[in-house]
C-alpha cells in the first residue's frame, strides 16, 4: 500500500500540458495506438479508447487507470459510419468536447502477393479501414471542433505512402491517400483554428509488422519503440506546432527544430506529398 502510495504521489508531480483536454485514440486495444492512448493520459488528457477487440481494449484502461488516468472505451469499427457517430456523441456525454482525435485504427494483409494474385475483398477491406475510418471519424468529430473554432486531428499514416511497393500494394495505396486526406482536410478547416497532421511512428514492432516478411531482415538498431509516437501526439496536441498544420510528420524528426523552419517549410512546401516539376 505504502509503495502503490508513493507511486501515485510521484505521478502527481508529473507535468500535465493537456490537463482539461479530452482525446479520442481509435485502434487503442494495443500497439502505437495503446502507446499513444497512455501518453495522453499521463499528460493530462481524458482519453477515449477504440478498437474491435474488448480484452485488448480493457487493458489498455486499466494502464491508464493504474497510472491515475481517466479513460473509456468503445467496441468499434471505424468502417461502421453509426457506429463511430456513436462513438464520438457518447464521449462527448462522458468526458466533454473533443479537443484531439488521433486517427490510429489500420490494417494491412498478411498476403505479400503481387496485386494480380491478391484477395479483392482483403484488398478494398485495407482502402477501406486506412482511409473510410479516418475519413468517418474526422466527418463525426468536426461539427463540433468547427463550432467551437478549436481542435485537432493526427492521422496516424507510414513511409510506405511515400514509394512503390512490389507487394501488398492495398497498403501504401491506403497510406498515400492518407496524406492527401490530411492536406485537404488542413484547407478546409484552418479558417476554423483546426490542425490537422499526418504522422509516422516509424517502425514498430506489432503484430502487423511482424507477420511481413520484408522486415524480417531489418536489423535491430531501426526498429523503434511506440512510445515515439505517443510523445509526439501529445507535442501536437499542445499546439506548439499548429503553424504545420497539413505536414507530414515523422518521430524522428526534430519537432522543434521545425517549427523554427515553420516559415521556409511553408514557403517552400516541404513534408507534404507532392509531385516536383
Amino acid at each position: 500500500m505504502r509503495q502503490q502510495e508513493e507511486m501515485m504521489d510521484k505521478l502527481e508531480t508529473v507535468p500535465k500540458p493537456l490537463a482539461g483536454q479530452v482525446a479520442i485514440v481509435t485502434g487503442g486495444g494495443r500497439g502505437v495506438g495503446r502507446s499513444i492512448a497512455q501518453a495522453l493520459a499521463t499528460s493530462g488528457a481524458k482519453v477515449a479508447v477504440a478498437a474491435r477487440t474488448r480484452s485488448q481494449l480493457d487493458e489498455t484502461v486499466a494502464f491508464i487507470q493504474e497510472q491515475g488516468g481517466q479513460a473509456i472505451s468503445f467496441t468499434l469499427d471505424v468502417t461502421d459510419q453509426k457506429g463511430v457517430e456513436r462513438m464520438v456523441d457518447e464521449t462527448i456525454r462522458q468526458l466533454g468536447p473533443v479537443d484531439l482525435l488521433v486517427n490510429n485504427a489500420g490494417f494491412s494483409s498478411k498476403d505479400e502477393a503481387p496485386i494480380w494474385e491478391a484477395d479483392p475483398s482483403e484488398w478494398w477491406q485495407i482502402i477501406e479501414v486506412n482511409l473510410h475510418g479516418p475519413f468517418l471519424c474526422s466527418r463525426a468529430v468536426l461539427p463540433w471542433m468547427v463550432s467551437r473554432k478549436a481542435g485537432r486531428i493526427i492521422n496516424v499514416a507510414s513511409g510506405a505512402g511515400t514509394v512503390p511497393s512490389a507487394f501488398n500494394s492495398g497498403y501504401p495505396v491506403s497510406k498515400a491517400a492518407l496524406f492527401r486526406f490530411t492536406d485537404s482536410l488542413a484547407e478546409m478547416t484552418n479558417p476554423y483554428g483546426i490542425s490537422i497532421f499526418a504522422i509516422s511512428p516509424g517502425l514498430v514492432r506489432t503484430t502487423m509488422t511482424e507477420d511481413l516478411s520484408i522486415f524480417k531482415d531489418v536489423p535491430e538498431s531501426e526498429w523503434l519503440p511506440g512510445e515515439r509516437a505517443g510523445e509526439l501526439c501529445v507535442a501536437l496536441a499542445t499546439g506548439k506546432a499548429d503553424r504545420l498544420t497539413g505536414r507530414y510528420l515523422h518521430v524522428l524528426n526534430d519537432l522543434d527544430e521545425m517549427i523554427q523552419r515553420a516559415d521556409e517549410i511553408l514557403e517552400k512546401d516541404l513534408y507534404v506529398l507532392r509531385l516536383r516539376e
